[in-house]
């Protein structure tokens, strides 16, 4: 037995207060039309006047269970149904009614929809009560209400009948007795489904405005003289005269279906007929409905008890239904009347449940259960497994037995097919809220999803409500929330339910805002956005339409759409939208560049993209050495701008701020972009226009006092600034490639935009962001962040600290005379050695001038500057060598080697072009980066800018073309002479070279042939091919005396070869004069790191041309001319000491008389800078004892005395003295054929770069051929800084012949 005490009653529960809504007892009410029409007065009709008082919450009835168990019901509540009613309620209006029912709540719940979607963690933190919406409760009362008085089912039959006559009905004893004629019963009762006796009870209706009391009083005492005195019953109303009652708290308001009424409800009921109608309805159920059920259970259960409980009654009910088992199965099975067993226990087990006597329902289900098993009666034994459920849920015992009971009932209904659909919906329905009320909102979503059939307004309810129980999950399962969401709200619009459909959208979108999920995040949008169109709420649409355009990662089709749909939406609303960060296109704000001019300006965009830092270090030597310059350039401002102003950039009037804007199109379909341009802002303060024509100004007002001019693009009239516009389509996927500058360009691909703004007048300029237009439909505009966008200023000459928001703030201050740079005949591709003049010109527009120009060049071993006198010269006839002694030396206006100073009386203005000539030489291949800073000073102009700079920067690639090396070493007959060994290969494809001229460089060194130019020189050098030739060189150096070493260094005097094949037509070109020798300087400062300054390293300069076919086909190229230059190459010896034996090769004697005494001597020569200590030993030992194989590198020839007779042909000596000998000599083991006579050592000193002669001696005792090289020289360099540097070289070959004289 369930007691109704405590919270925690399932009683209590969302299911319990359903069930005591739903299964309750009806009660049937036929009544007479006077009746009704003294109800409608009210605006009511019977049942909806008696209807509030038909509930209690604490009736306090004592009842007896079968047993005799005493409890005490406390709420209770009658159905009053019209006769009429009691019928199944047709499909077909029952859905009309469902739709009504949904539409309404769509019109009622739209108006929250037009705010922005919650978000998930708001949604997270909200009850449930606020989150669920209100109308999904009266949406499944109405579902479960569509299946009342079906024919398998006891709780909707009626208990009693009210029969309601008035006071007006003339001879109301007789229309009582009318008013039960069968032909007004409902057919179930006239069909035997329902027990047509049932308690009766009598009301007379007196309407207080039509007449006294006494004859209602007369007709009651007829009644219950007939039909007995406690089931009559007297009900006045309607006791407001004037019919103005209006009731504070109306309790008629919830029952009324139609919520517009014509009159206020209750309006002639005042508070005695509330008393009445209360009073009438608790006698009615506490004296009459409760105790006649009380007495029908105890009825009924006797008789089942009688005749189905006991073992034998068992035994027989099961041999009386044996052999059904074999019977087909039936959605009713076989027909139950009233009287029938079957139906008496479920009246039985229906009343006990609808008294809360669960226990004895319990048992009477489980009874009937087996029994339309048996009788394969599935609708009703799903009907009894249904109400099983809900009493073990009731009872609170077995949750797994309320389960199976509900999901056996549920299957089964679903088995019967669609006769049995909508008992399906409402058993699960209360197993949905069975498993709420435990918790279990997983379990629960999947029965919702079951539910969910072929008919898509209630699949998108049922849809809808799986959500939120998704959402109500510990933890909550979000994705199956966002989902359900959508399908639900797919659901709705099929069924043309477009609010709902907007409605559980934008609950989807809440989850999946600021997620990754992009493809689902796109489909709500558009949907969104579409549906709002739908309904003519185009600024709602729009923002909704904006989230999808830039959905690059859907297909080429799905894009299409997407933004065919967005630009019709734009255009039914008849105006231009303003978007603020319009994501179509794509704006990179981190790479956004802002490039200006200040004390800094530049002749090419490619000059402002190069690094500040690379800019800075160039110009140290150039711009002043102030300290405030140094750290800060805007420190050096003067006192009288404000404090607010000194963090702003500095700008001139008249010159362009250029910003470049990158612009991408994340989608594979073309778009339209047009005038693109900026934002800014201008504020013109008078004390800031007149602070250069008052510098005695103290300081400016404060930034409230001054004037601020807002200027759009279409407000650009009033000459405060101007604005460039840019046009452009871009193509599917395209990035803008390449700059351009605010013409129309269709399908460009470039890298950026460049915009600009030209200020016109002076004050303060902010530049706030850009703003383009969409298809010619939408504007866009974005903000640029100022703490990412990339400016194009000294990083070291801003201020440590500085303000994010002042980045894109800049002083205009007025116009400044502006140097314009431009270098002509630099070609962007050269080839190596390439040697070309150029001519800087330099333009002032200002008709002020400026002075003191200087100039620094980055790279001077490419770029040099030239002397004023060769721009009236001829190209390459300059270079040639004068006859005249004065000639044009290496260029020394320099500061540092590093700063040209342009000459003092260097004005540049009015737009004169001033020009300067510079030389150009590609020393090496690669890509050069040539960079030019320019410094000049504008006098007493501006306060705040005294001077400035023009920064140039050129890319040059240089090709390959010719590849030289030399080798050199020392010729075996000469001291000083050296074979020099030149390789040569043309690297190009395609050019050809005429070889024309080879120079040393220096007075140490002189050059020259070894032969003919026509034998060892092409005409020219082919494309692939390669050439070696050789030449003898000369060491002429007499000294290196400090003094001499720096005279070479700075003047470098050299020999020359002409190599051209045209030979006497062709003049040498100076290789000691500039720019040869300026650029030969350059060539060997650059080696210094690598290579080490050796006093016998030599340096040459090969001059050639491209071959006269390459010139003539290009007949507008100027001259050009290559040379190669080649530093510090080394003569192939480790040892600084030269030396040379000489003597006689052959000599005559008889050595009958005598041995032959030869003298000889050998000749050093020191070619370091530092004295040397020479060593020479003699060796006489025979070579067998191993003495000499540690002085003599090698051959075995190296011997003393006789050699054999193949030796001859080696040394190549020709003789007939081998064929005079006379006899054979003695042996070689046993005599030494020569000996060194005098001192077997000698040591002597050289000085540097100096000679010295040492006699030798040699004693021959036998004629032949000997290699008097068996000796060995020791040297060690005596200068401090050649400590440790000594060495050891075995003697040279020295072949002397003795022949026997006649």
């Amino acid at each position: 037995m369930a007691t109704m005490l405590g919270q925690s009653d399932p009683a209590n529960s969302p299911l319990g207060r359903m069930l005591l809504d739903e299964i309750t007892p009806v009660v049937m009410v036929l009544r007479t039309p006077l009746v009704e029409e003294a109800c409608l007065k009210n605006g009511l009709n019977l049942v909806e006047l008696l209807t509030p008082f038909s509930s209690f919450n604490n009736i306090d009835v004592p009842v007896r269970t079968a047993s005799d168990q005493p409890y005490r019901l406390q709420k209770f509540k009658l159905r009053l149904c019209y006769a009429s009613d009691i019928r199944q309620p047709n499909l077909e209006v029952a859905k009309e009614r469902l739709k009504e029912v949904i539409t309404h709540a769509g019109e009622k719940d739209f108006s929250n929809l037009c705010s922005d979607p919650p978000r998930i963690e708001d949604v997270l933190s909200s009850p449930e009560s606020q989150i669920l919406p209100s109308w999904f409760q009266f949406f499944n009362k109405e579902l479960v209400r569509s299946l009342s008085f079906s024919d398998h089912e006891a709780f909707d039959h009626p208990v009693a009948c009210l029969l309601v006559v008035s006071t007006k009905d003339e001879q109301p004893l007789n229309r009582f007795v009318d008013l039960f004629n069968t032909n007004q019963l409902p057919s179930l009762l006239n069909d035997g489904v329902m027990d047509p006796k049932i308690l009766k009870y009598y009301l007379l209706v007196h309407d207080n405005q039509d007449a006294s009391s006494e004859k209602a009083d007369k007709i009651l005492t007829e009644m219950r003289s007939t039909f007995g005195s406690n089931d009559c019953r007297l009900l006045c109303i309607n006791s407001s005269q004037d019919g103005s009652v209006e009731h504070k708290d109306n309790p008629w308001v919830p029952f009324k279906n139609n919520a517009s009424f014509s009159q206020p409800l209750g309006c002639f009921l005042n508070i005695d007929d509330f008393s009445e109608m209360k009073d009438l309805m608790q006698d009615f159920s506490s004296k009459h409905i409760i105790p006649h059920m009380e007495q029908k259970i105890r009825v009924l259960n006797q008789q089942v008890s009688a005749t189905r409980k006991g073992f034998r009654n068992q035994i027989k009910n099961l041999w009386w239904r044996k052999g059904k088992e074999d019977t087909p199965e039936a959605s009713n099975g076989p027909m139950y009347t009233f009287s029938s067993i079957e139906s008496q226990i479920r009246v039985l087990a229906d009343y006990a449940f609808m008294l809360r006597d669960y226990e004895l329902a319990l048992s009477n289900y489980r009874l009937l259960s087996t029994d339309y098993k048996l009788d394969k009666a599935l609708k009703r034994y799903a009907g009894v497994q249904e109400m099983m459920g809900l009493t073990y849920f009731l009872l609170d015992q077995s949750r797994k037995e309320a389960e199976y009971c509900m999901e056996n009932a549920f299957n089964t209904y679903f088995k019967i097919g669609s006769s049995g659909q909508q008992n399906a919906t409402r058993c699960g329905l209360w197993w949905v809220e069975m498993l709420k009320t435990r918790d279990q909102y997983k379990e629960a979503a999947s029965v919702y999803f079951r539910l969910s059939g072929e008919e898509p307004l209630h699949s998108a309810v049922m849809l809808e409500q799986a959500s939120y129980c998704y959402l109500f999950s510990k933890p909550p399962m979000l994705h199956k929330y966002g989902f359900h969401l959508v399908l639900s709200g797919d659901h709705y619009k099929k069924c043309d339910q477009i609010k709902h459909a907007i409605r559980t959208y934008r609950g989807a979108l809440s989850v999946y805002k600021g997620t990754m999920w992009s493809y689902i995040k796109d489909h709500v949008h558009f949907h969104i956005g579409k549906w709002y169109a739908f309904l003519g709420m185009f600024d709602v649409a729009v923002p909704h339409m904006l989230e999808v355009l830039t959905c690059g990662h859907q297909s080429k089709a799905t894009q299409d759409l997407f933004l065919r749909e967005f630009l019709q939406i734009v255009q039914q609303t008849g105006k231009k939208f303003e978007v603020f960060k319009l994501q179509l296109p794509a704006i990179n704000i981190p790479s956004v560049k802002v490039i200006f001019e200040d004390y800094r300006t530049y002749a090419s965009p490619a000059a402002a993209s190069v690094r500040e830092s690379l800019w800075q270090s160039l110009e140290e030597d150039v711009i002043p050495s102030l300290p405030t310059i140094r750290t800060n350039w805007l420190e050096s401002q003067p006192k009288n701008i404000s404090k607010n102003h000194k963090q702003c950039n500095l700008c001139v009037t008249g010159e362009a701020i250029k910003v470049d804007v990158e612009f991408k199109n994340p989608l594979q379909i073309p778009i339209s972009i047009s005038n693109v341009s900026l934002i800014c802002e201008l504020s013109v303060s008078s004390e800031e226009t007149d602070s250069d024509a008052n510098s005695s100004t103290s300081e400016l007002q404060s930034d409230e006092t001054s004037r601020k001019l807002i200027i759009s693009r279409e407000q650009a009239s009033n000459n405060s600034f101007t604005l460039s516009e840019a046009d452009f389509s871009l193509g599917g996927g395209e990035r803008i490639m390449s700059l351009f500058y605010g013409s129309s360009v269709d399908g460009v691909v470039a890298a950026l935009v460049q915009l600009t703004v030209t200020p016109r007048i002076e004050g303060i300029l902010k530049i706030v962001g850009v703003r383009w237009k969409l298809s010619d439909c939408m504007v866009g505009f974005h903000n640029f962040e100022s703490n990412i966008v990339k400016k194009k200023i000294a990083k070291g000459r801003r201020k440590a600290k500085q303000s994010p928001s002042d980045n894109m703030t800049f002083l205009v201050i007025k116009s400044l005379p502006k140097l314009e740079g431009s270098i002509h005949h630099l070609s962007e591709k050269v080839y190596a050695g390439d040697l070309r003049p150029l001519v800087l010109e330099l333009r002032n527009q200002s008709e002020f001038p400026v002075k003191n120009v200087k100039m620094k060049i980055s790279s001077p071993r490419f770029l040099n500057v030239g002397s004023r006198e060769i721009l009236n010269t001829e190209f390459p006839a300059c270079l040639q060598k004068k006859t005249d002694p004065e000639q044009v030396h290496a260029n020394h206006n320099k500061k540092s080697q590093t700063v040209f100073l342009f000459p003092e009386d260097t004005l540049i203005q009015g737009g004169t072009p001033f020009l300067w000539p510079l030389w150009l030489r590609a020393a090496v291949p690669g890509n050069i980066p040539l960079y030019i800073t320019i410094y000049y000073e504008m006098g007493e102009i501006s306060n705040h800018m005294r001077y400035r700079t023009l920064r140039m920067y050129h890319n040059l690639q240089v090709l390959p073309s010719l590849d030289l090396s030399f080798r050199i070493s020392f010729c075996p007959s000469r001291l000083k002479e050296f074979l020099v060994r030149m390789d040569a290969v043309n690297k190009t494809t395609s050019e050809s070279f005429q070889i024309h001229q080879l120079s040393s460089v220096g007075n140490q060194w002189e050059i020259s042939l070894l032969q003919p130019v026509e034998t060892m020189i092409p005409s020219e050098l082919m494309a692939g091919q390669a050439l070696s030739c050789f030449f003898k060189l000369e060491n002429v150096r007499k000294s290196t005396t400090p003094e001499d070493k720096t005279s070479l260094l700075a003047h470098r005097e050299g020999s020359d070869v002409k190599l051209g094949s045209d030979g006497s037509n062709e003049t040498l070109f100076d290789v000691c004069s500039s720019p040869l020798a300026d650029f030969h300087i350059c060539e060997r400062m650059h080696q210094e790191g690598s290579h080490q300054e050796h006093p016998n390293s030599v340096d040459f300069i090969l001059i050639s041309r491209p071959s006269k076919e390459n010139i003539n086909t290009g007949l507008l190229d100027p001259p050009r001319l290559f040379s190669h230059h080649i530093s510090r190459c080394k003569i192939d010896s480790t040892s600084p000491i030269w030396w040379l034996m000489e003597g006689p090769r052959t000599i005559n004697h008889n050595f009958s008389s005598s041995f032959c005494e030869v003298k000889l001597k050998i000749t050093l020569y020191n070619s370091s800078d530092s004295s040397a200590s020479i060593f020479i030993q003699s060796l006489d030992s025979n070579p067998s004892t191993g003495q000499l194989s540690d002085v003599m590198a090698g051959s075995s020839g190296n011997q003393a005395g006789w050699y054999d007779a193949s030796l001859v042909n080696d040394i190549k000596v020709t003789t007939d003295v081998l064929g005079m000998k006379p006899g054979k000599p003695p042996s070689m083991d046993s005599v030494s054929q020569f000996i060194w006579s005098g001192s077997s050592s000698i040591k002597v000193e050289v000085e540097p770069m100096s000679t010295a002669e040492v006699p030798l001696q040699v004693c021959v005792f036998y004629p032949g051929t000997y290699d008097l090289s068996n000796y060995a020289l020791h040297w060690n360099l005596l200068s401090p800084k050649h400590e440790g540097s000594h060495g050891k070289c075995p003697g040279s070959p020295f072949y002397l012949t003795v022949l026997e004289s006649a």
